[in-house]
């Protein structure tokens, strides 16, 4: 069988509907179209055969009397799966079902898979993720997900541009990982004969920007990041991270809120969504509460930077918490949140005032010492977004960055390292900024109501094929 190299469409099955809905029963519309797609359904009634056609927009029947459809021995033996190119009159069947009457057709792709049965879709979790091109197909969810998915990017990119906003592109390849506490993929470039590794963050390179001069900035970027895998994590994933001069962490965490706010309205109709079965009102302002008050409000724990590392150290042995001997009371008491509070807040809320030691790039809070202003916004016991008033001061992030290394040479693979050239360019002058960066991944995981990480990306990553299968519930260790 020949197939053809081209097939030119008139219209699609949403088109078609749009355009012809108050068609009456049995009535014909005198309009013919040509609409290709896959065959999804096909039943034989004798003389006449039905079949529901699939594309990109939705499906539509195909009613094929062997009277006027070409070669219908043929057309009644086509398998489910099949790419066709149908032309013919639309018409409603006298059970008020609207159709393309079948009076040319072609083969475009032959299925030589058989595709799953339709009523069921792809029953096993890992096939549909190792198998996006079929699941597509006949998970109905899985494209309205992914589709809700790229709305949702285009809506960002919207608001952000009428923000005044610039959308700027920076380097995947890093000399000196940075701008997040995370262990990265490293990779050796031949022709420089140096090691490069895939950005964790793009953080730092778009701080250089606001030096530069342009005063907002925003890349939604593909981040890799070293690590396990689980419901919530895939090594690489979308980051949109924004810079704005002249902004702190309030100015920040009052964006953050409106954007996530106009895209639930836009994308579900409401600023109230329901996830795994409860409903989560986005409606901004939203809460703000410091760490070590929510941590007294969940845990009744009384402490702070002042508790002395042995009473955090025997907390966390107490909640079962494994910690290193080179933390100090700030990243115990963030072990400590993690444990006790991040699962437990619903719905949204600004989490303030981290501590100055797991905040490396955030600016020293004006009012309390050892504290810095950031803030994660924790929905459905998950942060969404991590941002901060930035730090500003080049001697300052110098020092930072040697704590950084220090725990690094210590033991800690997520700590960062001295990035020479940043504080080099903080020297030139870094105004006031605020920043941001939110998980793409998650936002839409809230706003689809899915429960894993693998249900929004098209081809998530996974064990290699030939050495087993997991399922849905499957995790790999993270770190």
């Amino acid at each position: 069988m020949e197939l053809p190299y081209q097939f030119s469409v008139t219209a699609t099955t949403q088109e078609i509907r749009d355009e012809n809905d108050s068609l009456a029963e049995g009535e014909s519309s005198g309009k013919s179209v040509t609409i290709a797609g896959r065959l999804m359904l096909r039943r034989v009634q004798g003389k006449v055969a039905f079949g529901d056609l699939q594309d990109m927009t939705g499906r539509i029947q195909l009613f094929a009397p062997a009277k006027i459809t070409p070669e219908y021995e043929s057309f009644t033996s086509l398998n489910i799966g099949d790419w066709i190119g149908v032309s013919g009159e639309i018409m409603k069947t006298k059970r008020g079902e609207l159709s393309v009457k079948v009076e040319q057709w072609v083969v475009l792709a032959p299925a030589t898979r058989p595709f799953p049965d339709k009523w069921h879709g792809i029953t096993d979790p890992d096939l549909r993720y190792r198998q996006r091109y079929v699941d597509l197909w006949v998970t109905e969810e899985a494209r309205e997900t992914f589709l809700m998915r790229s709305n949702m990017l285009s809506l960002t990119r919207r608001w952000l541009e009428s923000k005044n906003f610039l959308e700027v592109e920076t380097p995947v390849f890093h000399p000196i990982p940075g701008g997040a506490l995370a262990r990265p993929f490293s990779t050796h470039h031949n022709a420089l004969d140096t090691e490069l590794y895939l950005r964790i963050a793009p953080e730092l390179y778009l701080k250089r920007l606001i030096v530069g001069g342009f005063e907002k900035v925003f890349e939604i970027a593909r981040v890799f990041r070293n690590e396990g895998i689980s419901t919530r994590h895939n090594p690489e994933f979308t980051m949109l991270e924004l810079y704005q001069a002249y902004a702190d962490w309030n100015d920040i965490m009052e964006l953050a809120e409106n954007l996530i706010e106009h895209l639930a309205v836009e994308l579900t109709g409401s600023a109230t969504i329901t996830y795994d079965g409860k409903e989560i009102d986005l409606t901004s302002p939203w809460r703000r509460a410091p760490l070590i008050d929510l941590i007294e409000e969940h845990a009744g724990l009384k402490v702070s930077l002042e508790t002395p590392v042995d009473e955090l150290r025997s907390i966390c042995d107490r909640l079962g918490i494994e910690v290193l001997p080179t933390y100090g009371a700030g990243k115990l008491l963030l072990e400590i949140y993690e444990k006790t509070v991040e699962p437990n807040l619903w719905e949204p809320c600004f989490v303030t005032e981290y501590p100055s030691e797991v905040s490396p790039l955030s600016r020293e809070h004006r009012q309390k010492p050892g504290y810095t202003e950031r803030f994660e916004a924790i929905i459905a016991g998950r942060e969404i977004l991590n941002g901060f008033s930035e730090l500003v001061d080049p001697n300052e992030q110098q020092n930072r960055f040697e704590e950084q290394l220090a725990q690094n040479k210590a033991g800690d693979e997520e700590a960062m390292v001295v990035d020479s050239d940043y504080v080099r360019a903080l020297e030139y002058g870094l105004p006031p900024t605020g920043g941001i960066g939110i998980g793409i991944d998650r936002l839409i995981m809230l706003l689809a109501d899915v429960q894993t990480i693998r249900d929004v990306i098209l081809f998530p990553t996974l064990r290699p094929e030939h050495k087993t299968n997991i399922s849905s519930d499957s995790e790999l260790p993270k770190d």
